[in-house]
């Protein structure tokens, strides 16, 4: 089971698993994002509740829960919800490196596995015209950090270190295709 509502995540697992559900968790990201822990705290705390909550419901299932954070100097950018609000993040970001933290926990009745991925990204310096533009063209109000790296988000860096690039999109596959091996998910 995934523990989320994210179609990003959707389509990832739809990668690499052929069959299974998905169920929203119900956790109040926002609690957790106010709380004062450290980006990577956060991360890890709310993908463990993810998948806690749906684990709760479904003891014998593999449940799958995950969080992806965009981390400026510490401070958490979220999902931007309006254009204003994606202008203000790429504003701040412009010439820029930060962090895309990913967390994911996977829970079983008798396991309980929790990893991240670290991704470090440098923002090339972009002009208002370039952010406007590149608003107005991928549209970037449901991801955090406000760009879209699978479409043309691509081109508002100038570099991107990471041991997989799934995890910028919202779930590292590579780690947790061995996870899901492990626990005896055919997977090829």
């Amino acid at each position: 089971i995934l523990a989320s509502g994210s179609t990003y995540r959707r389509e990832l697992l739809s990668r690499i698993v052929s069959s299974f559900e998905v169920q929203i968790p119900g956790v109040d990201e926002a609690a957790v994002k106010n709380s004062g822990r450290s980006p990577l705290q956060t991360a890890c705390t709310l993908a463990s509740m993810k998948a806690a909550a749906v684990a709760a419901k479904h003891p014998t299932a593999i449940v799958i829960g995950s969080d992806k954070l965009v981390d400026l100097n510490g401070v958490i950018l979220g999902k931007p919800g309006t254009p204003e609000q994606c202008c203000r993040q790429l504003t701040a970001m412009s010439g820029q490196t930060h962090r895309l933290i990913t967390a994911v926990c996977v829970q079983t009745d008798t396991h309980s596995f929790e990893f991240t991925e670290l991704t470090e990204l440098q923002m090339r310096p972009l002009d208002p015209a370039e952010i406007q533009l590149y608003v107005e063209r991928d549209a970037p109000m449901d991801c955090a950090g406000s760009y879209r790296i699978e479409a043309a988000g691509i081109a508002l860096f100038s570099a991107i270190r990471t041991t997989d690039s799934t995890a910028i999109i919202g779930l590292p596959l590579l780690r947790l295709s061995k996870i899901l091996r492990e626990l005896g998910v055919p997977i090829p």
